[in-house]
């Protein structure tokens, strides 16, 4: 069987995701050293830093960033978390009962590459450790251009490497050793933390997936590290629209 961290086959990846759901949550959390929970709230912050009506949470899983968007100081009035496994997303939509905010977190069955959206839908997208599983990652984000306003706002949330030669080896280790030990111990399976191990290992440096963004159409596109340069956020834009001559 192809290596899904090869091949990114969608189908082995949407299987794969669908079959750790039950802990996904609880697995990030520790393996994150529990971390995530604000690398995520920074996220909602930026994507929310001016009032939007509509934000798309792709690739949004189980929905925590969903979460961290409907508690954002300007939240928007509906925030919608698309995800291609159902699993993941009955999680999600259960987690949005529980919390009491059904009526404005939704969750849409969706392949990020073929948006079910109709083009300039919503007012900002934020990806959360997702855009690394994407089969294309260029077409992935010219579908987010594609559903953004003209002026809205992507927010990418997605972990690097740190820079220093101390905590970059460290966090080499605990790649290679605690992270598929702890995580497919935990979740009963072999692989899937191996296969999310090695993307986050595999993935290109910040200022190379800026460069994607860019490429895809995105203006204004920059980076920050968090945490040491274990995650990074990105931001950029899609143009405004032209103003029409005045009379």
């Amino acid at each position: 069987m192809p290596d899904p961290v090869e091949s990114r086959d969608p189908g082995r990846v949407r299987a794969m995701f669908g079959g750790i759901a039950r802990r996904y949550d609880l697995l990030n959390h520790v393996l994150s050293l529990n971390l995530d929970r604000g690398w995520r709230a920074r996220a909602a912050r930026e994507a929310c830093v001016e009032p939007v009506e509509r934000v798309l949470d792709l690739c949004g899983g189980t929905g925590d960033l969903t979460l961290a968007l409907a508690r954002a100081a300007d939240s928007p009035s509906v925030v919608v978390c698309c995800d291609f496994s159902r699993p993941m997303l009955a999680r999600a939509a259960a987690k949005f009962r529980s919390r009491g905010v059904a009526d404005r977190c939704v969750t849409i069955e969706g392949d990020a590459l073929r948006l079910p959206f109709a083009d300039g839908t919503f007012g900002a997208i934020t990806v959360g450790f997702g855009i690394r599983n994407l089969a294309d990652m260029g077409a992935g984000l010219r579908e987010a251009l594609r559903v953004l306003v003209p002026g809205g706002r992507l927010v990418v949330l997605e972990f690097s490497r740190p820079r220093g030669p101390v905590l970059s080896r460290l966090h080499g280790l605990y790649l290679e050793r605690v992270v598929p030990l702890l995580g497919d111990g935990a979740a009963g399976r072999t692989g899937p933390y191996r296969y999310l191990a090695r993307t986050i290992g595999s993935f290109p440096e910040p200022d190379v997936l800026a460069g994607t963004i860019r490429e895809a159409g995105f203006a204004a596109v920059g980076w920050q590290a968090l945490s040491g340069g274990i995650v990074c956020l990105h931001t950029a834009f899609k143009e405004p629209s032209p103003r029409s001559p005045g009379p």
